[in-house]
């Protein structure tokens, strides 16, 4: 992962702490990177304890600084990464679409949240490696259906491999978390970036975090 320290001295208006959160091998690693530098690198190691990166977005002209604490799937690393829900704004859930039980762990990682992180983090669900058409093993349907029952903002499917939806996940957060502390008001607009580039059956959802009049009809 390449360092954050040439974006650490750099000016922001704020700044949200993002944990990410999942089985091993689900990507998650993977999808930082291609949030950070849009790079994407096939062969990776697993993450020892906790790792993290920075970015600075521009939403609706100001500078969001997203700090992403990218967490080891291994059980030996729990209690190293569960210490890292207190402090955090938003947590990403992450899947392997290709790998059933990585979804069926989805309940497990949203329970450790809810017990370890703050009352009002904001919460979402994300099925990685939508590229493995042929290979899946997860109906998006199940996730948006998963994603309702626990009140999750929402649910949506993204690619590392071909940058598909990883800056739209990002963006989604950091505009949720901006409308929650009053500093924007939530329109159909924002829920609908222009970074969106979802095929049919991908579609975003929201949870019960967000008023039935604002799903997102992109």
């Amino acid at each position: 992962m390449q360092s954050a320290e040439p974006e650490a001295e750099d000016s922001f208006d704020f700044l949200f702490k993002i944990i990410l959160v999942g089985d091993s091998d689900v990507g998650k690693t993977c999808m930082v990177q291609s949030f950070k530098s849009g790079i994407f690198i096939e062969k990776q190691q697993n993450t020892i304890g906790v790792d993290f990166t920075v970015r600075t977005l521009d939403i609706d002209g100001k500078k969001v600084k997203m700090q992403v604490w990218d967490t080891a799937g291994q059980e030996r690393f729990r209690t190293i990464t569960q210490s890292y829900y207190r402090s955090a704004h938003g947590a990403i859930v992450a899947y392997d679409i290709s790998r059933r039980g990585t979804f069926e762990s989805v309940s497990h990682w949203i329970r450790e949240v809810e017990q370890y992180g703050a009352a009002n983090v904001v919460v979402i669900l994300v099925g990685n490696k939508s590229d493995l058409h042929a290979q899946r093993q997860v109906l998006f349907e199940d996730a948006c259906t998963l994603a309702e029952k626990n009140a999750l903002l929402a649910a949506l499917e993204t690619s590392a491999k071909e940058a598909q939806n990883i800056d739209a996940a990002f963006v989604l957060m950091a505009r949720e978390l901006l409308a929650r502390n009053s500093l924007t008001i939530p329109d159909q607009s924002s829920h609908c970036p222009s970074q969106f580039t979802l095929g049919d059956g991908c579609q975003p959802i929201y949870g019960a975090a967000v008023p039935s009049d604002k799903k997102c009809e992109c």
